[in-house]
């Protein structure tokens, strides 16, 4: 956001809408204590890895919806890992009030040294939610918002209200605020039907984008905007790359290849897909500009190129390979070249993802008759295994680098199911799909999406 955006939050995309609904927010006139000489301690520093989850109570918002909202915000945070909420019978208070300050001894007795309070109010036909961030231990208000909207956009004011606290304890950008879009598989393995759906982090608000009369796989949200590009394929034909606006459900073929193209990526600023052609026995890299078609070739060699990742900044590119003679990971710049192998570890590396803070890239290894997800640093160095199980595929990363999603698959007549992991490998739980469900990819916050 900008620094006027502080004040005012306008324009959150609606997958249903082209006209975006305004919502805005603004902090509390002023905290009701004052912060004392004592440092706030309500602080999770996640650098180490040895963390413990913040104890934490939210009390139950007051007004129409407002148990809502904070039961909305209660599960996002201990979903996150970093927080483990106070369980609602052990509330010394089951409705604090808001204009007040709290019971602090009452509430340490309880174990906690974080509380959040809030209430829910109608204004002129809209919602205005506020919430407070107190900490126990030393009696002060750490935060205070407020927020006006539709009150349709219930629930996404608690995701927003959940970031907002996220952020102040342990200075990580939030990812509450996100959509996930996945492909949808249901009826027998054989003859799975593939889907492509959208819902809200949490597992709610699942919509369907895609009949499953075109298989599709390999979505990708674009880092910018309401866009998803993926690889559809009818039957009976070459498999091709699209570009789906979310709003206005417009469609687009991207390239106008006579062979199969797979794994498109957006680039940094959401102009340009990168993506495999498969040429005969061979694959290479491409990068196409979404508004003028311009195509340029990336890579020129008898191996199979393929899941490229731009970085961050748009300046280089990694991707697989085998022209090693294995699949590895090879990192080159934007100008082509040759490129430089990154992995060098036992087993075969893939699906590489780079981490939207550009510190490390996430990545598929297989080995040892199991699937892993990893990171690594963009230079090769630094290896470590988030989790290992029968098969895991398709790291994606949430937009404040912190947690990784993927899918598993058990195997047999199941299928996939996704979970997300944090990069300190500590907090791994599954994420709530209707069907069995593969290849994730999170959105960008609605807040900043264009």
């Amino acid at each position: 956001m900008t620094q006027t955006d502080r004040t005012t939050l306008d324009g959150f995309p609606q997958p249903s809408r082209r006209r975006m609904l305004a919502l805005a927010g603004s902090a509390l006139a002023a905290p009701l204590i004052l912060p004392r000489a004592a440092r706030s301690e309500l602080v999770i520093d996640l650098r180490g890895g040895t963390f413990q989850p913040l104890p934490i109570a939210i009390a139950d918002f007051a007004g129409e919806g407002g148990v809502l909202v904070s039961g909305v915000i209660g599960n996002n945070l201990k979903r996150s890992g970093y927080f483990a909420p106070l369980d609602k019978a052990r509330h010394p208070n089951k409705n604090p009030p808001f204009d007040t300050a709290p019971e602090f001894e009452a509430w340490k007795a309880s174990g906690v040294q974080a509380l959040v309070t809030g209430r829910v109010s109608r204004d002129a036909g809209r919602i205005k939610a506020e919430f407070r961030l107190w900490d126990v231990t030393t009696g002060t208000q750490t935060d205070g918002q407020q927020y006006f909207t539709d009150p349709s956009n219930s629930r996404r004011v608690g995701h927003i209200i959940s970031d907002a606290i996220y952020t102040k304890v342990t200075g990580v950008g939030g990812f509450f605020d996100t959509r996930v879009v996945f492909v949808d598989e249901s009826g027998p393995k054989e003859n799975r039907r593939k889907r492509l759906a959208i819902m809200d982090q949490d597992g709610a608000n699942v919509r369907y984008l895609t009949t499953g009369e075109v298989s599709v796989v390999t979505p990708r949200y674009s880092p910018v905007a309401q866009e998803v590009t993926y690889m559809a394929q009818r039957q009976g034909e070459q498999p091709r790359v699209h570009v789906l606006n979310i709003e206005t459900g417009q469609r687009q073929i991207v390239g106008n290849f006579p062979d199969m193209t797979t794994s498109p990526r957006f680039s940094p600023n959401g102009a340009k897909i990168a993506l495999s052609l498969q040429q005969g026995g061979n694959a290479n890299l491409y990068a196409i500009d979404i508004g003028s078609r311009t195509t340029t070739r990336l890579t020129s060699t008898i191996a199979i190129d393929t899941s490229p990742s731009y970085s961050p900044d748009g300046t280089q590119m990694v991707f697989e390979s085998d022209r090693g003679g294995s699949q590895q990971l090879y990192l080159m710049g934007m100008g082509g070249g040759e490129g430089k192998r990154l992995s060098f570890g036992q087993g075969s590396y893939s699906q590489p993802s780079w981490s939207p803070r550009g510190d490390l890239i996430a990545f598929t290894k297989r080995g040892g008759g199991g699937f892993a997800i990893g990171v690594m640093r963009p230079d090769g160095t630094g290896e470590r295994l988030l989790t290992e199980g029968f098969h895991n595929e398709a790291p994606n990363w949430a937009p404040n680098g912190q947690y990784i999603m993927f899918f598993r698959d058990p195997g047999g007549q199941s299928g996939g199911k996704l979970y997300m992991v944090d990069i300190t490998g500590r907090v791994e739980l599954p994420v709530p799909t209707p069907a069995f469900a593969s290849d994730p990819s999170w959105s960008p916050l609605l807040t900043g999406a264009r």
